[in-house]
């Protein structure tokens, strides 16, 4: 049987990381003062910024809901869950890990602000939960799954201005900062949880790779471009037929539903994209998504030490010296992830047994 795995994934995976990195260095190292902010190409910079997020929420519900749906064995006895539920908790795991100070923490014997506050890899773990919760409560609904999933994703959406800034004052910091944002997280539950519950969706009306992928491709592109450049005139034209403020709200700040037709709409160029990506270094560098994040957070943000790049240049380069900096900083970060296991892994375990075979001449 043939390989059924999705490469235009993978590459697309591999494009929203490497965004993601270029996109940190930059946001924090550059000084906007040193240029127009309203340029055309900064301004097109920062919009595809904010399609990252999307894209690698999407993806998780997708992927995981497709592994689930490949195994056979349905229910709790899907040995998929299992290992869906490890990997969340290494997600989680390792977002407040890059998230913790030592210096500060053993000198005060406390943790900072910034650490209660959830991150993006906590968010897509609990992606992963949420997926795996509304699989074992949909599961026996046969074809009305899907609509049930999308249904979860337009009903967050729209209600968005309802919670957007909601605190939770009963609730700790540490469980009220993943619902909202009204307590500074750069992601939460809420609403982009909307975007695994989509990509759940499609993992169902799409369960098998098709063989002729660039009708999918097709499909995906007219819908993502109808979300993208019509959704908004919908929405108001519907809040103007029901007379709804709640409809009126979203209208005006529409960002969620045009960046799921942005979505949409990669994923059906990737998919056109798959015979050229295959096998190629766009899939290799999809498949290291977390080791990318994890080494380029530890090296930007100075996880564990507080020593990073952030720390001595944050918002004080010119675009002149940023652009390239951050092509160099992900080409770097790329090289360093994707040569270690072949190459500097072995490196270092013989530079480590040969200073310790030279120690041992030497007593």
């Amino acid at each position: 049987m043939a390989s059924q795995r999705l490469y235009f994934i993978d590459a697309l995976r591999a494009f929203a990381i490497l965004m993601m990195l270029q996109g940190h260095f930059v946001s924090g190292l550059l000084d906007t003062s040193t240029l127009d902010i309203n340029n055309p190409v900064y301004r097109i910079w920062l919009y595809f910024r904010g399609i990252t997020a999307p894209v690698f929420f999407t993806i998780t519900g997708w992927v995981f809901m497709f592994l689930l749906q490949k195994n056979s064995v349905v229910g709790w006895h899907n040995p998929r869950l299992r290992k869906g539920l490890k990997r969340a908790i290494e997600l989680i795991l390792w977002g407040y890990a890059l998230r913790l100070s030592l210096p500060y923490f053993l000198s005060t014997g406390r943790i900072t602000k910034p650490f209660l506050r959830p991150d993006v890899l906590q968010i897509i773990g609990c992606g992963l939960l949420f997926s795996m919760v509304l699989y074992l409560l949909f599961n026996t609904l046969g074809k009305l799954r899907p609509v049930l999933f999308i249904a979860f994703t337009i009903g967050i959406f729209i209600t968005e201005p309802l919670y957007k800034d909601v605190v939770f004052e009963n609730l700790p910091l540490f469980v009220a900062a993943y619902l909202t944002k009204a307590h500074g997280a750069v992601f939460y539950l809420l609403p982009w949880l909307g975007y695994v519950s989509v990509g759940a969706g499609i993992a169902f009306l799409m369960p098998n790779k098709p063989e002729k992928l660039y009708r999918w491709a097709f499909g995906f592109i007219l819908i993502g471009f109808v979300f993208s450049f019509y959704s908004t005139a919908l929405l108001h034209s519907l809040s103007t037929t029901l007379s709804s403020e709640l409809l009126k709200q979203v209208s005006y700040n529409n960002f969620l539903f045009i960046h799921l037709g942005d979505v949409f709409m990669l994923i059906g160029v990737f998919m056109l994209l798959e015979p050229f990506v295959k096998q190629s270094l766009w899939q290799k560098i999809g498949t290291k998504t977390l080791s990318l994040y994890i080494v380029h957070y530890v090296v930007l943000y100075g996880s564990f030490t507080s020593i990073g790049l952030y720390k001595y240049y944050k918002q004080s380069l010119s675009w002149e010296v940023a652009v390239p900096g951050a092509i160099l900083f992900v080409v770097g970060i790329t090289a360093v992830v994707l040569l270690y296991p072949t190459t500097l892994k072995p490196m270092s375990t013989r530079l480590r047994r040969d200073l310790g075979l030279r120690i041992k001449r030497l007593l």
